[in-house]
């Protein structure tokens, strides 16, 4: 019986383990390196894209409207919009100003940054919004004459910015590879 008590005081005091502070880590999220191809479309437009984006176009009345880039490792949708321009200008960017500034109530901080090449003859903005907003990344590219391209990141989980960053960071650099290499076909 003696044997037993000792043996059972051995096994409650033998269990108990010493907590020791862990270091700090951080998640660390490796995507595949970019690789890019020309993506033709019915379109007026075409421009490099990512492979690992698929791509989704959508109709309107009939009609092809934009296109979904979808980048399903990242939960991620890359949604673009085209308009011809029709001599409004100012409307369509007066639209794409009024998106991002509803989104911009909520961001903590709004990053705009301009885009021109002289040699297709296209400008266009990005936006980087931080915080807790659903589109972290907004953008428009034109050709001022005739061709308006506008898009939006959106991730189909909640708005975590800090969760989120580093996806954020990766479709950025296809945003900007979109706005460098785009042409308009007439």
């Amino acid at each position: 019986m003696h044997r037993l008590i000792v043996i059972l005081i051995c096994f409650c005091f033998a269990c108990q383990q010493t907590n020791v502070p862990k270091p700090k880590a951080f998640l660390r999220l490796d995507y595949p390196k970019a690789k890019y191809q020309p993506l033709k479309t019915a379109m007026p437009f075409s421009f490099k894209k990512n492979k690992i984006a698929t791509v989704e176009t959508i109709t309107k009345n009939k009609q092809l409207h934009g296109l979904n880039l979808n980048y399903n490792t990242l939960n991620a949708t890359l949604y673009l919009t085209y308009n011809n321009l029709d001599n409004n200008l100012q409307t369509y960017l007066s639209e794409a100003k009024s998106i991002t500034q509803k989104h911009a109530q909520i961001a903590r901080e709004v990053s705009e940054r301009s885009f021109e090449n002289e040699t297709t003859k296209t400008f266009g903005k990005l936006y980087e919004l931080s915080g807790p907003v659903a589109s972290q990344l907004q953008f428009y590219v034109s050709d001022k004459k005739k061709h308006f391209l506008s898009g939006a990141l959106y991730f189909k989980t909640r708005p975590n910015y800090d969760s989120i960053l580093p996806a954020v960071d990766y479709v950025k650099n296809d945003i900007v590879k979109l706005m460098e290499s785009i042409h308009w076909r007439n």
